[in-house]
Formats: structure tokens, sequence, C-alpha cells
């Protein structure tokens, strides 16, 4: 007799082809209930990997939608500079929510208050468009992991159709033949 334990599941097998030559969990079962519990744990596993990232891509399209409102109010203060503005000058005003988001993701800001210098607002518009492209960079690698698990998922549920397909077929034909 040999035994498998894996996922909290014991397979026993003594070799042969009847119902009760292998055992799950201490149960009697046929080839096709171990195949099935097979899939089932396999899907489980891949579950488990999508979860967290569908998590972390939700989380980042919140992330950069809040950005993309920040570098639109940056943009509009932009626009409020002459283009001959020696860049000193404290004219803009960033919205308080614009802000929020940038000390939420950067952290602390080196400003007291809301009113911007034609360079700052330049230079926060480079800081955000930086993450902007960081964040679309780990959003693509994210895509291609989940499409990845998809696949993994879909060949798991082809594979143990498959095979129960042609256990269902050799069944028939046994039947058949006797």
């Amino acid at each position: 007799m040999s035994e498998i334990a894996t996922n909290n599941i014991t397979l026993s097998q003594t070799w042969g082809a009847s119902f009760g030559d292998y055992k799950l969990n201490g149960a009697p079962v046929d080839f096709q209930d171990i195949m099935i519990k097979i899939s089932e744990n396999r899907a489980t596993a891949v579950e488990g990997e999508v979860k967290p990232l569908s998590t972390r891509i939700t989380n980042r399209n919140k992330t950069l939608e809040d950005l993309g409102n920040v570098l639109a109010d940056l943009t509009k203060l932009q626009a409020q500079f002459e283009s001959d503005d020696d860049g000193d000058k404290r004219r803009g005003y960033l919205q308080q929510s614009s802000k929020d988001i940038l000390i939420s993701i950067f952290g602390s800001l080196d400003w007291s208050d809301l009113h911007m210098t034609k360079y700052e607002v330049e230079e926060w518009l480079q800081k955000v468009k930086s993450k902007i492209d960081a964040l679309n960079n780990e959003a693509q690698k994210d895509m291609t992991r989940l499409q990845s698990l998809v696949d993994r998922r879909d060949e798991a549920f082809s594979t143990a159709s498959d095979l129960m397909s042609k256990i269902g077929d050799t069944r028939s034909n046994l039947i058949r033949n006797l």
C-alpha cells in the first residue's frame, strides 16, 4: 500500500482496479473521485493566488485614479502661471484633496501652505507622472501574472474534464463488452 498526503488529504492505494482500492481521507473512492478532489485543490490553490493579486490591482487602480485627479489639478495650476514667470512667485493654489493624496502617496510634503510656485508645480507634475508610469508598469506585470493564473486554472479543469471523459468512455466500453 502506498500513501500520499497533501493539503490535509491522505490518499491511500492498494494496487488493483476495484472501487475500494483507493481511499481518500480514509473513505473508499474510485479514480474519478480522486481526480475531482485534485482538480478542486488545484483550483483552490490558484484562487488563493488570484485574490491577493485582485486586491492589489484594485488598490493600484484607485491610486492611479487619485493620481490622475492630482495631475489634472497640477496641470490647471500650471496653466495659471504666465510663460515668462520667473518661478519664484507663490501664486498657484493646490486643492486640499490633491495635497492629501500627495501626502498619502509620497509622505510628508516640503511646503506648509497650499500655495505653490511655478517650479514647485512643475516638479510635482514630474513626480506624479513618474509615479503613474511606475504604477502602470506594475499593472502590466500583474495583468500578465493574472492571465497566467487563469490559464493554469483553465488547464487544470480541462485536464480533469478530459480524464474523466476518458474514464467514462473506458467504463462504457467495458460494460458494452460484457
